[in-house]
């Protein structure tokens, strides 16, 4: 074999070994940010002003009520839309569109035409039975990673339904 054959071979394996040996870098911080993955559909229903909407889509949610980004995604696994919100503001990126507005809570209630529980939704993720004037939750699914969520008054009723992905052994706490 000649030197330079043996030398790119060497500087291959060295490439190899530097590459399987790296690990990704996790902060605490990183580790203990509560996510969800799966489908979610939300229907509201028409009124006098507003035509009945409806949409289903997978999806990635990271983070808390306060804080947090909402990824919705094609069946091929492209982004439709990307949320991201915090105390000061909340946006939402489709395409190359990127809109600004005041907290999530105004950005949903823009998008669908109606409120939904942001906090509410986080304490049903959570398996929390948190209630909210005018939603009833239905958990009784919970342990298979089913949540429905149908708000009864005010009009519009509204309806949401969640189903989760199952999570990693590593990933659930004991």
């Amino acid at each position: 074999m000649n030197k330079r054959l043996a030398s790119l071979l060497l500087c291959l394996l060295t490439l190899y070994l530097t590459v399987g040996c790296a690990a990704p870098i996790t902060s605490p911080e990183i580790a203990h940010i509560p996510s969800w993955n799966g489908r979610l559909a939300v229907r509201v229903e028409a009124t006098e002003s507003l035509a009945s909407q409806a949409f289903s889509s997978t999806f990635e949610l990271q983070g808390q009520p306060q804080q947090g980004q909402l990824h919705f995604y094609t069946p091929l696994g492209s982004t439709v839309a990307a949320i991201a919100w915090s105390p000061e503001r909340a946006q939402m990126q489709t395409g190359n569109d990127i809109q600004y507005f005041s907290t999530i809570d105004v950005l949903i209630a823009r998008v669908l035409g109606t409120p939904v529980p942001v906090s509410a939704l986080f304490a049903w993720l959570a398996g929390d039975r948190a209630s909210m004037d005018g939603w009833q939750v239905d958990q009784s699914q919970f342990d298979s990673g089913r949540i429905t969520a149908r708000r009864i008054s005010p009009a519009p009723q509204a309806e949401i339904r969640v189903i989760l992905e199952p999570r990693p052994l590593d990933e659930i706490p004991l």
